[in-house]
């Protein structure tokens, strides 16, 4: 009976870190196809169209915002693969919470990066859908439909990676509060 008992409270802790470091595995892997997504997305958005008889083009390169965005996405998605290595190698390895702080900062790094170029690309992804009267900026999504809907998915995919990146950072965030000082 105490054997059984024993085997009991043997198995849990091993479910739990096996549960930890697929959510840990899942989410990065996810978290780099989003970002690798969003960034060829957002790389391949272009459109021209004839107005009048001239020729008008429409790319990502044209504004700072969505640079930002493609440049953000492509460092989340190159250290996302990085991290998926590092929590590979660290599940063959001991359990030490000091290094679970480090994915930690990494995830919250990564997170707000992602944030930071969603929330420029959204800002400048609404002025292109509706414009500004106030400043005279009209509307260029009523010409640029692709454009715009390509656009709008690296966007949205985007968020799914900041999303990721959010689960991520809790999941990390709890694992590291073990540290003993």
């Amino acid at each position: 009976m105490e054997t059984n008992q024993a085997k009991l409270h043997q198995n849990p802790p091993q479910n739990t870190k096996d549960l930890f470091h697929g959510a840990q595995i899942c989410l990065r892997i996810l978290a780099f196809a989003t970002t690798l997504a969003a960034t060829w997305t957002i790389l391949t958005s272009k459109q021209t169209i004839l107005i009048i008889g001239m020729s008008f083009s429409a790319r990502y390169s044209y504004s700072p915002a969505l640079k930002f965005l493609a440049l953000a996405n492509g460092i989340a998605c190159a250290f996302s693969a990085i991290s998926f290595v590092f929590v590979v190698f660290l599940r063959r390895t001991f359990f030490n919470p000091a290094n679970y702080f480090f994915l930690f900062l990494h995830d919250l790094v990564m997170l707000l990066l992602v944030l930071a170029g969603c929330a420029a690309a959204t800002a400048i992804g609404y002025v292109g859908e509706y414009g500004n009267s106030h400043s005279g900026w009209s509307p260029i999504c009523d010409h640029f439909h692709k454009y715009c809907k390509r656009v709008t998915a690296s966007l949205a995919v985007s968020y799914f990676s900041v999303l990721f990146f959010l689960m991520l950072t809790i999941i990390s965030a709890s694992k590291s509060r073990q540290i003993k000082v």
